[in-house]
């Protein structure tokens, strides 16, 4: 029995592992079209054919980033029981993910931006917005630990506290690429964990 059309010559999710690898380790505006048909094993058409564009073709790999190596932190933050520990635990995540051996030493969404050129404004926009969701993804598990009493609910605001926690992830990050190991991103955490009990205690006249 034949078959209608040309049977696909890869294999769509292969190719898009390897789609992801060289936008991890080149960044958007650094990958080509032609290196991105090369590395994918398939001709530019075909990319076309199968992805869209250059953009849709990012995007696509960065919704793949989401559920493997950016998965690890947000899990996390859902599963740990108080909101101190899930922080702990998002911040003792990322820089697992980012140390590993076989992947490059940077998170995607903070670093694979592209910088100049004007018609590259709405991947970057695409990517700001990315962070913005670890931002509420963030103050809404520590508004979660308010609900659940394990929080009072700070002077400084809860707002404030996952913008503070969301930059030291955004740090950790730039620190990998720069070439920290993980030991020196635990003794980031570490520092950043010292804070948690000054930000988020009340002041003795306030406590009744």
């Amino acid at each position: 029995m034949a078959t209608r059309g040309r049977p696909r010559t890869f294999d769509p999710d292969t190719a898009l592992r390897q789609a992801l690898d060289l936008f991890w380790e080149r960044g958007y505006e650094g990958t080509s079209l032609n290196d991105l048909a090369q590395a994918m094993g398939i001709a530019s058409a075909s990319i076309y054919a199968c992805f869209g564009s250059k953009e849709d073709l990012f995007r696509k790999v960065m919704a793949l980033y989401g559920t493997t190596s950016g998965e690890p932190p947000r899990r996390a933050l859902r599963e740990q029981p108080t909101a101190r520990a899930a922080i702990h635990a998002m911040l003792r995540a990322t820089a697992d993910e980012i140390t590993r051996p076989d992947t490059p030493h940077y998170c995607m969404l903070i670093l694979a931006a592209p910088t100049g050129a004007v018609e590259n404004h709405a991947v970057r926009e695409f990517l700001a917005g990315l962070r913005r969701d670890m931002h509420t993804t963030i103050k809404d598990r520590l508004a979660r630990g308010v609900t659940d009493g394990d929080l009072i609910a700070p002077p400084a605001g809860l707002d404030a506290i996952a913008r503070f926690y969301t930059t030291v992830v955004q740090g950790l990050s730039i620190q990998a690429r720069d070439g920290a190991g993980r030991t020196e991103l635990e003794a980031v955490i570490t520092c950043a964990m010292a804070a948690w009990d000054t930000l988020t205690s009340v002041p003795s006249h306030q406590v009744h």
